[in-house]
């Protein structure tokens, strides 16, 4: 599969992404992803890592936000969607605080 995707595009999407899909939970995400309560996945999704209240429908919230914008861009740069998703993935494990979780390409959890 060849990738037509330029760096500089998806990092201008990646931003609108932040900007746009989470302005509401933007706190409560990092401040759920700073306890470990919440983290990163290689596709670009969020995973509830705790089961404490309200935990999995702030990542509900969160990840159909994201899918949005994800189907948005991938029509837009006629990409496949996981594409999208994995290229975001990268920017947003790159974002992350030192002690907050992400999943690796070998699906083990790991601390940025």
């Amino acid at each position: 599969m060849r990738i037509t995707f330029s760096i500089q595009s998806f990092v201008v999407a990646f931003f609108l992404i932040l900007v746009f899909a989470v302005p509401v939970f933007a706190m409560d995400l990092h401040e759920a992803r700073a306890q470990g309560m919440v983290g990163e996945r290689a596709d670009g999704y969020a995973e509830a890592l705790s089961k404490a209240g309200g935990v999995s429908a702030l990542v509900a919230d969160v990840n159909s936000k994201r899918r949005a914008e994800y189907a948005r861009i991938a029509r837009d740069k006629s990409q496949p969607m996981a594409v999208v998703g994995k290229l975001a993935a990268v920017e947003i494990i790159k974002g992350l605080s030192a002690g907050e979780s992400y999943m690796g390409d070998d699906g083990s959890w790991k601390k940025r």
